[in-house]
């Protein structure tokens, strides 16, 4: 492996596993990346699955963190979250009546039952999303 001049090459790509090593010192390290992780908020839900991946699934955040996709996964589970809280919210409004006529009737008491269906909703999303 030492060049004609008896050094050692300062770089090295290994064609069995793909990756280019570095010279330092007397030891080669892998010249690893990590791809760039996109912008953009992962939004609330995002963060409470970041938060329990963290803490109880361990393996999962650490696979989705080393393959650079952690962040892809985030959003969509955030978009999945708010996509499923507003499908349920709107299936719990219909079924309890709350309507744009109880709106126009008494907006107070509208507000209370679209905030009582919504929270719900959002029990839900958490139980079958964030905390599975």
């Amino acid at each position: 492996m030492k060049n004609s001049d008896n050094t050692l090459p300062a770089t090295v790509y290994d064609e069995t596993n793909g990756l280019t090593y570095d010279l330092v010192g007397d030891y080669y390290y892998p010249r690893l990346t990590v791809p760039e992780e996109p912008e953009g908020d992962i939004g609330r839900f995002g963060r409470m699955r970041k938060r329990f991946l963290k803490e109880h699934r361990k393996g999962v955040f650490a696979e989705l963190l080393l393959t650079g996709t952690l962040h892809y996964y985030l959003v969509e589970v955030n978009n999945d979250a708010l996509t499923m809280i507003e499908r349920i919210t709107d299936q719990l409004a219909k079924a309890e009546g709350v309507t744009e006529d109880l709106k126009a009737r008494d907006q107070l008491e509208w507000i209370r039952a679209m905030n009582s269906c919504r929270a719900r909703a959002e029990e839900i999303a958490v139980r079958e999303l964030i905390l599975s």
